[in-house]
């Protein structure tokens, strides 16, 4: 008689994650921002021992052109293992792949050779919208009980935005997720605290607010997202609102804890309307509600307008626009993009309230143009963005590229995409790893990455 075993890449706590067989592939979502080529999954190398190493061995191209894939997830996490949801005989072994613009969803099997992934599912818009009343699929997350898929646009493209929920094992749109939204409009990310029942959503806008690009009257007149949205999981009701005020725009990365019985997280503000800097946020418990404090901010940096891109000439300054930021398995370090001047920064957060920087290195950014030592020390351009911390945190890998109607306001002479990876040391510091810079094939531009068997920013846990 077969004995039934768990997917040995779930773990139920963190602790055990941290000590997972270190990956050897990371799949990266690829667009085209002409939208005249179909998008694609890229297959890496990240084996320092195999001869193709930092290296691009296996695509998989979308049979549409104008998808913009943007952020994926697996079908299946260590959330299997949960005692209030069990699936512990489901798989990570697909790829849920939305396409931001077109809405479109592809279902991508990872088996029988990771190398070689291929499309078994496509979840057509009108069928997405119909069912589940949203378009614009962002954020996907495996969760219990299903997949979870923040969307930013109503069936019309307008808002409000929120969460469809997928049929964990037919992949079928099931319906919307929230029961009672309250005063919910705009979505962005979702995730959650298992261990407190809590699900916490951020803010970007509805489509037409962003599809173009960044429209600087919305910006400057502080219309776009600025509040965290925290959620009666089980009930799928919304309980409480923190507005971050007028002058914070861009409410975006929820980063939870991994121990399932800490009841905090971080999330960044892209850019203060006041003086152009980011800031790192954390929400945690305080009585009987949520609250959130600034633990950190960023400055811009002063600048030539004439280095500059128009949107920004008549500030005289780089923001940082602090774009993505992720959390190691141990909540101990703190990674946080500088899309803009291009310092990919590391603090210690053991402490959520008091941060210590204890890394940071630079490449590309807006003015200085940092090179990389595998890069044969050609200026670059873009900055980091999309990251992604493997299991053990040793290793960091992240891309350049933003937003396709995004990457020309700031990086108007066109972005040419790179993905490289760091170096972390067990107790802090984090430099480049010279042997791997990958320039990426000229047409697509790399943006979120996924690391096979799991990484920090796609499992959550159920025990400490």
């Amino acid at each position: 008689m077969a004995t039934w075993k768990p997917d040995p890449s779930f773990y139920p706590s963190p602790r055990m994650a941290a000590k997972a067989p270190a990956e050897t592939l990371a799949y990266v979502a690829m667009f085209d921002p002409t939208r005249s080529r179909p998008d694609g999954l890229a297959v890496v190398d990240v084996d320092p021992a195999s001869p193709t190493y930092a290296n691009i061995v296996g695509q998989l191209a979308m049979p549409h052109a104008g998808d913009e894939l943007h952020h994926f997830g697996w079908n299946a996490c260590s959330s299997c293992l949960c005692p209030n949801a069990p699936h512990p005989h489901m798989e990570r072994r697909y790829l849920v792949v939305p396409g931001l613009r077109s809405s479109r969803i592809y279902i991508v099997d990872t088996k029988p050779d990771p190398r070689k992934p291929q499309i078994v599912k496509v979840i057509e818009p009108d069928t997405l919208a119909e069912r589940t009343g949203y378009t614009r699929p962002h954020t996907v997350h495996c969760g219990p009980g299903g997949i979870f898929v923040t969307a930013l646009g109503n069936a019309e493209g307008k808002g409000p935005g929120g969460i469809a929920l997928l049929d964990p094992q037919s992949f079928e749109p099931l319906g919307q997720w929230e029961v009672d939204r309250g005063s919910q409009h705009f979505a962005y990310d979702g995730w959650w605290h298992l261990g407190h029942d809590t699900l916490v959503t951020s803010e970007w806008g509805t489509p037409d607010m962003f599809e173009e690009g960044l429209v600087p009257d919305i910006l400057l007149g502080s219309r776009y997202g600025r509040r965290l949205h925290f959620w009666d999981m089980t009930q799928r009701k919304h309980v409480q609102e923190i507005d971050f005020g007028e002058e914070h725009q861009l409410v975006f990365e929820l980063r939870p804890a991994h121990d399932p019985t800490k009841a905090y997280g971080f999330v960044n503000c892209v850019i203060s309307l006041k003086d152009l800097s980011s800031s790192i946020w954390v929400w945690y418990r305080e009585g009987n509600h949520w609250a959130v404090r600034k633990i950190i901010e960023i400055p811009a940096e002063p600048a030539d307008p004439a280095q500059l891109p128009p949107m920004l000439q008549s500030f005289s300054a780089v923001p940082p626009l602090v774009t993505d930021i992720d959390l190691s398995m141990d909540d101990r370090f703190l990674y946080v993009s500088c899309w803009a001047t291009g310092d990919m920064l590391q603090y210690d957060v053991s402490d959520p309230f008091a941060p210590k920087l204890t890394g940071k290195v630079r490449i590309g950014g807006i003015v200085s143009r940092a090179s990389h030592p595998g890069a044969g020390n050609g200026a670059l351009n873009g900055g980091p963005q999309m990251v992604e911390v493997s299991r053990d945190g040793r290793r960091v890998y992240f891309t350049n590229s933003l937003y396709g109607a995004v990457d020309p306001q700031f990086y108007p002479e066109g972005l040419d995409g790179w993905m490289v990876k760091l170096d972390a040391g067990p107790d802090g510091g984090i430099e480049f790893d010279p042997r791997f810079f990958l320039a990426w094939p000229e047409g697509h531009r790399p943006h979120q990455i996924r690391l096979q068997g799991g990484d920090c920013s796609s499992d959550s846990y159920c025990y400490p």
